[in-house]
């Protein structure tokens, strides 16, 4: 590790941007989060344009596959906004820490351009082709230095799973075989098997992400992982508008109070909720144990269909790991009535019932209270950015 460097981990999200200093312990080999955070709400930076409207995601995948992109001048507009929040918060962190030589991971949602430097297709935001680039201009003006040039951009996912495999705290670190599932502003899924990190992205041909499966009902499981899936779930079994709820105060953590009270639309919003999650947990145990089952149908009625093979058959998960809002949710005291709880139970009775499953596979999930936890990482995405620029530095010979 090299010294008088200070990571930076960032998280850029579809409003604000956020960064924390990351702390490397030599004696546990661990890492964590430091003290010091640092935001910008790219509405706050002169040029932003308050009622951008994305190119229609049609056309920047079009667009994507064709290798011709072509952003707009709004695009190109606030894409400028958001490098300036980027690079203002950067220099607050530098002023804040004293040390103007620097190591960034960013993490982004998006997909990303060939290099991994940009975004090249986004439902929310700007396409920014040169997003790194321009950033590493902006912060040398201020003579910033760069320990490294910023290797690439990540998605919040991997970066999840990053932060759980080698901060101190991290619930994948001393297992051989994970699953992450992480509920915030969208759902976030990770995965260690055999010791080693699998991005979701190499797993594509027989294993799903979250968002990209269905209920019956036809509603995508990210809309039961979410916080913000939650809050319009009760929005429309109440009768209420989302932005009715988000001037009373009432979100996730309020609706689970209010079920474990006695309120029928919370209730049944949670029962929904379990339901659900509690089939996607199943889903991901069976399909690591015997290959896709086909419980869920996909958002995309063209994507290709999955697989039941895959290399891992018959492997078994030491963990599956419950983070981000949805983590809180499961430790409160309300959510773990109506939430964990019920979730614990349908899935006991789903593995006991199946027929997928063997008895020992059976047995190794006899007691899903030890196996079944939630993370302890605070800020997750930006912890793992900053992991992730360290390992892609080599400063500690390993890859991700």
């Amino acid at each position: 590790m090299e010294k008088d460097v200070t990571i930076i981990g960032i998280d850029g999200g579809a409003t604000k941007v956020s960064a924390w200093n990351v702390i490397y312990d030599e004696v546990t080999s661990g890492f964590a989060l430091g003290e010091i955070n640092v935001q910008k709400s790219y509405r706050e930076i002169p040029g932003f344009i308050p009622d951008f409207k994305p190119v229609e995601l049609s056309v920047q995948l079009k667009e994507n596959e064709q290798n011709d992109i072509r952003p707009t001048k709004d695009e190109e507009q606030q894409a400028a906004v958001y490098v300036e929040a980027c690079a203002q918060v950067v220099e607050e962190m530098v002023k804040r820490t004293g040390q103007s030589r620097i190591l960034i991971g960013i993490g982004m949602p998006g997909i990303k351009t060939a290099d991994k430097r940009g975004i090249a297709v986004v439902a929310n935001g700007p396409r920014m082709l040169n997003y790194a680039e321009h950033l590493e201009g902006r912060l040398s003006i201020k003579r910033i230095e760069l320990a490294r040039p910023i290797a690439h951009i990540g998605s919040d996912a991997d970066y999840c799973g990053i932060g759980e495999n080698y901060a101190a705290e991290g619930a994948f670190r001393p297992i051989n075989n994970g699953y992450y599932l992480g509920g915030g502003t969208g759902v976030a899924d990770a995965l260690k098997l055999d010791g080693k990190l699998l991005p979701f992205d190499q797993t594509k041909s027989w294993l799903a992400k979250s968002w990209e499966m269905k209920t019956e009902s036809g509603i995508s499981l990210e809309k039961f992982a979410s916080a913000g899936g939650i809050q319009s779930l009760y929005a429309q079994q109440a009768g209420q508008s989302v932005e009715q709820l988000n001037q009373d105060g009432i979100y996730p953590l309020q609706i689970a109070r209010m079920a474990a009270d006695g309120d029928a639309n919370a209730r049944q919003t949670f029962k929904m909720v379990a339901d659900s999650l509690s089939m996607l947990l199943f889903e991901r145990i069976t399909t690591l144990f015997a290959g896709w089952q086909g419980f869920f149908s996909f958002v995309n009625p063209n994507r290709a269909p999955l697989s039941d093979q895959h290399p891992y058959l018959g492997k078994l998960f030491d963990r599956l790991v419950i983070g981000q809002r949805l983590g809180e949710l499961f430790d409160s005291p309300a959510g773990q009535e109506v939430l964990r709880a019920p979730v614990l139970e349908k899935l006991k009775h789903s593995i006991e019932t199946s027929a997928i499953l063997s008895d020992d596979a059976k047995a190794h999930y006899a007691n899903l209270d030890k196996i079944v936890i939630t993370s302890r990482l605070r800020e997750a995405p930006a912890l793992g950015a900053g992991i992730d620029a360290v390992l892609a530095a080599g400063w500690l010979n390993e890859t991700v």
